[in-house]
């Protein structure tokens, strides 16, 4: 199969939408190298991170001459996908060019409806401007792929997108976080980045959505023996700025580390040396860093709420994300229980089987096999 891709989030994002990329067009290479894969983005950020498309002989990579880079995106790109002998084009982020042709199959990716459960956070503009882009690809696509159940059910709910249209293919981690970083290791990062000896970690977007005010809350609220520091991975503006105003007006500098630029190589062993993973999202389509940390091995606190449940499996700790009392006691209750979090550490590993790279890939090629 030819198949084609939009690859705009894969080069210039670098958190969930950019990681779903990397790791589907990674996984299709390693597990079904004989498809030819083409990425079809507006202009390209040569980094680190995307190296490896842009060097490599496997991926075909195409971008515009066409000034109007945004125009070409969602309007321009299908007479390409002819001219390219496209049979199948994936939308990786919700989107699908308007003028689509007929005569190449179409897959539409849709990670959430998040702008519609909580619209407040998002500007008029903005949500008139994703409402108008998803429902045309929902409506155009041949398949829908939904990344969990709790995303398949809002697409029901709020768009009416045909249940027999969607396909429910859970997302894969990047392979790094299931390799067991050494002790050398683990110590270079800890002296790298100032870690303490024992934390709490939260990785993930510094937004309102994530709470991670209510985790700082939370921790205020433990008696200060028992208070265990908690690590910061993640970036934000103004809530951000909301956060670290609460930790400076209750002394809190030297329980809370923010890390906001790290190298992406460190961050298994930042997860593996976490003694618990805290992640009290209102609401996520998926929620990709539980499975990172269960990967890791490191057991999940986390939301009741959502997706959050199908990512952490059973045996994740789940709270009311709105109770800083339930969060509290969680943080201090489990690092107590030793035999407790060894039992999560170890059904979370079975768990996250669930999402092997190359099953979620081989659900992936067969639904677009099933297409052609």
């Amino acid at each position: 199969m030819n198949i084609g891709f939009d690859a705009k989030r894969l080069f210039f994002n670098f958190t969930g939408l950019g990681n779903y990329s990397r790791d589907l067009v990674r996984n299709l290479n390693a597990f079904f190298p004989e498809h030819s894969l083409h990425l079809y983005s507006p202009k390209i950020n040569d980094t680190d991170r995307t190296r490896e498309f842009l060097y490599s002989l496997t991926y075909q990579v195409h971008r515009t001459k066409n000034p109007l880079k945004s125009y070409w995106r969602t309007f321009g790109m299908g007479k390409d996908l002819v001219r390219d002998q496209i049979d199948i084009y994936h939308g990786l982020s919700h989107e699908l060019p308007f003028n689509f042709p007929k005569e190449v199959k179409s897959v539409v990716t849709i990670h959430d409806l998040i702008f519609e459960k909580f619209p407040q956070q998002y500007a008029w503009a903005d949500r008139q401007i994703y409402r108008k882009k998803f429902t045309h690809s929902c409506e155009i696509a041949d398949r829908v792929v939904a990344i969990s159940e709790a995303t398949k059910k809002d697409l029901i709910e709020i768009y009416q997108v045909p249940e027999e249209k969607i396909s429910v293919i859970y997302q894969s981690c990047a392979e790094i976080f299931y390799e067991k970083a050494d002790e050398e290791t683990q110590e270079k990062t800890r002296i790298k980045y100032k870690l303490p000896k024992d934390y709490l970690l939260y990785v993930g977007s510094i937004i309102e959505r994530k709470n991670l005010l209510n985790i700082v809350k939370a921790i205020h609220l433990i008696p200060p023996d028992q208070q265990m520091p908690l690590v910061v991975v993640g970036e934000g503006k103004k809530y951000a700025d909301k956060v670290k105003n609460y930790i400076h007006q209750n002394g809190l500098e030297n329980l809370i580390h923010f890390l906001a630029q790290i190298d992406f190589a460190d961050l298994p062993a930042i997860y593996q040396m976490a003694t618990l993973f805290i992640y009290p999202s209102l609401y996520e389509g998926f929620g990709i860093p539980v499975i990172e940390a269960l990967a890791s091995g490191t057991p999940v606190i986390t939301s009741s709420v959502s997706s959050l449940p199908e990512a952490g499996g059973p045996d994740s700790h789940y709270v009311d994300p709105n109770s800083i009392e339930e969060l509290k006691k969680a943080l201090e209750d489990l690092p107590a229980n030793q035999a407790h979090l060894t039992s999560m550490y170890k059904k979370g590993e079975d768990y996250v089987k669930k999402f092997d790279r190359e099953k979620v890939t081989r659900e992936m090629v067969e639904l677009y096999e099933s297409l052609l």
